[in-house]
C-alpha cells in the first residue's frame, strides 16, 4: 500500500509544479503533462514499468470526455453538422490513411503492415485539441468546429479500424506477438457468428440509447432523493463506467458508447449537475494520461533511432498538415481559421497508442517497429501545444491585422468640438448618446468591423489608429473641446492621453479604464474624468442585489450612492499611493493601509444607512446628488468652453 501512495504523490507533485509553470509561460497544460511525464520517468526514474498499467486506467479521461463532449450537443446538432463530419471528416481520415499507407510501403513495409500505420497517423489527439481549444476559447470558431467535426468522425472511424485490424495479421509475425489473448473471456462476441455478433452490438447500442432516455432520469431522480451530492457523484461515474465496460464486451469503443450516452441525456434535466460532478475526474484523468505518455518513451530506442522518430515525427505533422490545408481550402475554411483547423489536427492521437498495441497483439505491426512508431506519435503530441503557440503568436497576429493594414486610414473631411477614439461596445454608446443632443463628433478606430457597425446606424466616423498624431491633427484635435478615449489598447490608451494632455491641454480628455490600476495610469498621464469600465454597472447590479435581499429600492440607491460618495473621499489617498507601486515596490504598506481603511469607513457608512430614520419619506440624499451632478455638469461645461 505505502508504494501507491509513493507513487501517486510522486504523479501529483509532478503535475502540480510543471503545469502551472507551462501555463505560466504559454505552453498549456498538455505540454506541461507531458515534460511531467518525462521527467519523473525517463530523466530522474521516479517510475517505471507501472505507467502502462496507469495509462490503461487514465485513458478512461478520453471516456469521460467523449461523453461531456455528447452532452453539448444533440441529435438536432449532429444533422446540422452532417457536411462537415462526413464529408470533412471523411475525407481527412481516408486521404491521411491512404497517404500514410503509400509512404509507409515505399519505405519497404508489406501492405498489411503499411495500411495499418496510415490508419494509427489518421487519427488525431482528441484530447489534446479538445482541452486546448477549450483552453484558449477557440472552441465556438469556425476553425474549432471544423476542427470537432473532423475529430468526432475520428472517433467513430476506431470502430472500422478495429475491426480491419485483425485481418490484416501477417503469418511469420503470429508466433512473436499474436498469442496474447488473455482477456478475450470477457468479450460477449468473442466466438459467435458474424449475424449474432451483429445483433448483439446492435443491442448493446440500443440499450445505451433507450436507457439513457428513459432510465437515466429516473435514476438520477432517485438519487437526488437521498440529498447526497456524493451519491449523485458516484451515479453518473456509474453510468460512464457502465457504458464503457458494455461496449468493451461487445468490441467496440467505450469513447462510442460514452459519447452516444451523452448525446441522450444532452436535454435532460440533470445535463449541468452532471457535467459539474464528471469535469474534475475529466481533468484529472486526461493529465494523468498525459502524464503516462510521456513517462512511457524509451529513451534507449530514441537514442538509437532519434534520426528516424524525428524525422518521422515531423514527416506526420508535415503531410497530414498539407491535406488538412487543402480540405480547409476546399471546405472554405479560410484564413487563420483555416489554419487554427489545420495546425490543430496535424499530430497523431492517443487512439494511436490503442491500435498499436491492437496491432501488435493480432500480428500486424512488429514489437520493435511499434516501438519507433509509438515515440513519433508521441513527439508529434509533444510538438501540438507549440503549433498552438505558432498560432497564437504568429498566424492570429498576421489575419487579425491584415485587413486593417491593407488598408489606408480613411480622410477626414470633417471636424468636430468631439473626437471619440475606439467606437466598440463601450464608445458606440457615447456616440450614440452624443449623436441624440445633437453634438457633432469624429469618431475613430482602427478595426472595420466596428466603423462598418456605426455606419450601419448612421454615425459619421473613420477608419485609422487614434495614437497616430497626424490623424488626431487631421480630426481636429487643435480647435477639439472634449477627446473621448475608449479604445481597447491599455499601453495606446495611456499614449493618447499623454500626447493630448502635453501638446493640447486645453483639450478635456474623458478616458475609459479597464480597471482601478488602469485608472490611475491614466490619471497620471493627465486624463481629466477616468470612468472604470464595469464601475457603474456593478454599482448597479449591487443596488439590485441589496434590493433583493430585502432592502428598500430607495435605500438600496441610498447605501450605492454612499459607497461612491466614500470611495470618491479616499480616491487621491490611494492615488498617491499607487504611485509608490508604479515606481517598482512590490508592496506598499501604505496603499494596503489605506484600503483598509477605505473598507472600514465604508462599512461605517453602510452601518449609518441602516440605522437612518425609518419615517423619512424623502431620501435627504436625492437633493444634494443632484444638486452635485449639476455642480459638476457645470464645472465641466465652463472647463470646456475656457479655451
Amino acid at each position: 500500500m505505502t508504494g501507491y501512495f509513493i507513487q501517486a504523490f510522486i504523479y501529483l507533485v509532478a503535475a502540480v509544479i510543471a503545469v502551472p509553470l507551462a501555463k505560466r509561460f504559454g505552453l498549456g497544460s498538455v505540454l506541461g503533462y507531458l515534460v511531467a511525464g518525462v521527467v519523473i520517468g525517463p530523466v530522474l526514474g521516479l517510475v517505471g514499468q507501472e505507467t502502462t498499467t496507469i495509462q490503461h486506467f487514465a485513458e478512461f479521461g478520453v471516456v469521460i470526455m467523449l461523453f461531456l463532449v455528447g452532452m453539448e450537443l444533440d441529435p438536432k446538432g449532429l444533422w446540422a453538422m452532417r457536411v462537415r463530419l462526413l464529408g470533412l471528416g471523411g475525407l481527412q481520415v481516408v486521404l491521411t490513411a491512404a497517404a500514410g499507407a503509400a509512404i509507409a510501403w515505399w519505405l519497404g513495409l508489406v501492405w498489411q503492415t503499411a495500411l495499418a500505420v496510415g490508419l494509427i497517423f489518421a487519427l488525431s489527439s482528441t484530447a489534446i485539441v479538445l482541452q486546448t481549444l477549450s483552453e484558449k476559447g477557440l472552441s465556438k470558431t469556425e476553425g474549432g468546429r471544423s476542427a470537432f467535426s473532423v475529430l468526432l468522425f475520428q472517433d467513430i472511424a476506431v470502430i472500422p479500424m478495429l475491426a480491419l485490424i485483425p485481418l490484416l495479421a501477417l503469418p511469420e509475425l503470429m508466433g512473436a506477438a499474436g498469442d496474447d489473448h488473455g482477456h478475450a473471456g470477457l468479450s460477449l462476441v468473442a466466438h459467435l457468428p458474424a449475424w449474432a455478433h451483429a445483433l448483439v452490438v446492435v443491442a448493446a447500442i440500443g440499450s445505451v440509447i433507450v436507457g439513457g432516455y428513459y432510465l437515466g432520469p429516473l435514476l438520477f431522480r432517485y438519487v437526488i432523493g437521498s440529498g447526497l451530492r456524493e451519491v449523485f457523484t458516484a451515479s453518473a461515474l456509474m453510468l460512464v463506467i457502465g457504458i464503457a465496460a458494455l461496449m468493451s464486451l461487445v468490441n467496440l469503443s467505450p469513447a462510442l458508447g460514452a459519447f452516444l450516452a451523452g448525446i441522450v441525456l444532452a436535454n435532460s434535466e440533470f445535463k449541468h449537475e452532471i457535467e459539474a460532478n464528471i469535469e474534475p475526474f475529466k481533468g484529472l484523468l486526461l493529465g494523468l494520461f498525459f502524464i503516462t505518455v510521456g513517462a512511457g518513451i524509451n529513451f534507449d530506442v530514441l537514442a538509437a533511432e532519434w534520426v528516424t522518430v524525428l524525422g518521422l515525427g515531423l514527416a506526420v505533422i508535415v503531410v497530414k498538415a498539407a491535406i488538412l490545408l487543402v480540405l480547409a481550402l476546399l471546405f472554405r475554411v479560410r484564413g487563420s481559421n483555416g489554419w487554427l483547423f489545420t495546425l490543430s489536427l496535424a499530430q497523431a492521437g492517443e487512439f494511436g497508442f490503442v491500435l498499436l498495441t491492437y496491432s501488435v497483439q493480432n500480428s500486424v505491426i512488429p514489437v520493435e517497429l511499434s516501438q519507433v512508431l509509438s515515440l513519433a506519435v508521441a513527439l508529434s503530441m509533444f510538438l501540438t501545444p507549440l503549433l498552438f503557440i505558432a498560432y497564437d503568436k504568429l498566424v492570429l497576429p498576421r489575419y487579425q491585422t491584415a485587413k486593417n493594414d491593407a488598408r489606408e486610414a480613411d480622410t477626414i473631411e470633417e471636424q468636430a468640438p468631439v473626437i471619440v477614439a475606439g467606437v466598440g461596445r463601450f464608445g458606440q454608446i457615447i456616440c450614440r448618446l452624443l449623436r441624440a443632443n445633437n453634438i457633432p463628433i469624429v469618431a475613430l478606430d482602427h478595426e472595420i468591423e466596428q466603423i462598418e457597425n456605426l455606419r450601419n446606424i448612421r454615425i459619421k466616423s473613420y477608419f485609422g489608429d487614434a495614437s497616430r498624431s497626424d490623424l488626431l491633427e487631421t480630426a481636429g484635435i487643435e480647435h477639439a473641446r472634449l477627446l473621448v478615449v475608449a479604445i481597447d489598447d491599455r499601453e495606446r490608451a495611456v499614449g493618447i492621453v499623454k500626447h493630448v494632455k502635453q501638446f493640447y491641454p486645453n483639450v478635456w480628455v474623458l478616458a475609459r479604464a479597464f480597471d482601478r490600476g488602469h485608472g490611475y495610469q491614466l490619471r497620471e498621464a493627465g486624463a481629466d474624468d477616468v470612468i472604470s469600465e464595469t464601475y457603474h454597472s456593478a454599482l448597479e447590479l449591487g443596488g439590485h442585489a441589496l434590493t433583493a435581499m430585502g432592502v428598500h429600492p430607495m435605500r438600496a440607491k441610498q447605501m450605492t450612492w454612499a459607497f461612491v460618495q466614500n470611495e470618491d473621499a479616499h480616491a487621491d489617498e490611494l492615488f498617491e499611493a499607487w504611485k509608490e507601486i508604479d515606481e517598482g515596490i512590490s508592496f506598499s504598506p501604505r496603499y494596503g493601509e489605506l484600503f483598509m481603511k477605505l473598507e472600514e469607513a465604508l462599512n461605517t457608512a453602510m452601518h449609518q444607512d441602516w440605522q437612518a430614520p425609518q419615517q423619512e419619506e424623502v431620501p435627504v440624499w436625492t437633493a444634494p446628488a443632484q444638486e452635485s451632478n449639476d455642480q459638476q455638469e457645470s464645472l465641466k461645461a465652463d472647463s470646456l468652453k475656457g479655451d
